[in-house]
């Protein structure tokens, strides 16, 4: 049974899921308020000024080490920060956050997949279902509990976009693995992807219709850039730190329930059974994928 110090660390993922849970639905609430683009700058702007004053200093008297990564972190930065998060807030024009929150779910699924040819894993037979059944879910969830519709309208294009996006973000998870980039702590490597990000969208800002800032819409800035772009991560590292990957990632599974949640309650979407039933095999996927580690029998090469 887990230590009463253990179980009080486990309010660093949870708080961690709860603010990228609500970060699903500020997405959805800035579709019209703000721009994508606008959104996405000032988030990032607003990370790296909170950020600077704690990591400027030591990733300057570390600029030996981060040198040789900063190919790898500009990649780092472009695919976790503007393609994914770019992606998520054009997404949430045409579709749910109940739908972001369950296909956000897919993404531990994904980078299994990935870790296989990338990180040179096998394949496991929890992989192997797990993959089935999540699949399942979501396209009950993508098709309105109607998965034979697929076949003749396919998906909504919303959908497809936050598909584009998790997989985006697997890509990311999956080079941090293989990439050995130990030399950079993980507050200066977050700091740097972050730079990336704000430099990276700052043409894509200039050269979009611009909404600027009202009431409406600051709240919206203010939680992405503080809350789920400096204080949820802050939460995950040291999450990692006290439980480790494993026992943390666990709880990344919640997101999906309390993105669907906190829609329901702030935006009135509706859950319908095919929601709970699509996002139930989707998580049930993910947590098979991730607990049943039984290796497939290796196949043996034709000549």
């Amino acid at each position: 049974m887990p230590s009463t110090s253990t179980r009080r660390h486990y309010a660093f993922p949870l708080l961690a899921v709860l603010i990228w849970a609500g970060n699903t639905v500020v997405s959805k609430m800035a579709a019209g308020a703000i721009g994508p683009a606008e959104i996405g700058f000032y988030r990032w702007l607003l990370a790296g000024l909170l950020l600077t004053p704690f990591a400027l200093r030591p990733t300057l008297r570390n600029w030996r080490a981060v040198r040789p990564q900063a190919l790898r972190i500009i990649v780092l930065g472009i695919l976790g920060m503007v393609v994914y998060q770019c992606l998520a807030y054009y997404a949430a024009y045409l579709t749910t956050a109940t739908h972001m929150g369950i296909i956000g779910s897919l993404t531990p699924l994904m980078v299994l997949a990935l870790s296989i040819p990338l990180l040179g894993q096998p394949l496991t037979a929890g992989a192997l279902a797990g993959s089935a059944l999540s699949v399942a879910g979501v396209v009950l969830v993508v098709t309105g509990g109607h998965p034979a519709s697929l076949l003749t309208s396919g998906a909504g294009a919303g959908d497809g976009l936050m598909l584009l996006a998790m997989f985006a973000y697997a890509v990311y998870a999956v080079l941090l693995k293989r990439w050995d980039m130990r030399g950079v702590p993980p507050l200066q490597l977050m700091y740097l992807q972050v730079l990336v990000a704000t430099v990276a969208l700052l043409p894509l800002f200039l050269g979009s219709p611009r909404t600027g800032f009202t009431a409406a819409n600051v709240p919206l800035v203010l939680y992405a850039g503080v809350f789920a772009s400096v204080f949820a991560p802050w939460c995950w590292m040291s999450a990692i730190a006290h439980l480790g990957p494993g026992r943390s990632s666990m709880c990344f599974n919640l997101i999906p329930l309390l993105t669907a949640l906190i829609a329901a309650a702030l935006l009135g979407e509706r859950l319908d059974i095919y929601h709970l039933l699509g996002g139930a095999l989707t998580v049930g996927g993910v947590m098979l994928g991730e607990l049943w580690k039984t290796p497939l029998p290796a196949q043996p090469a034709r000549a």
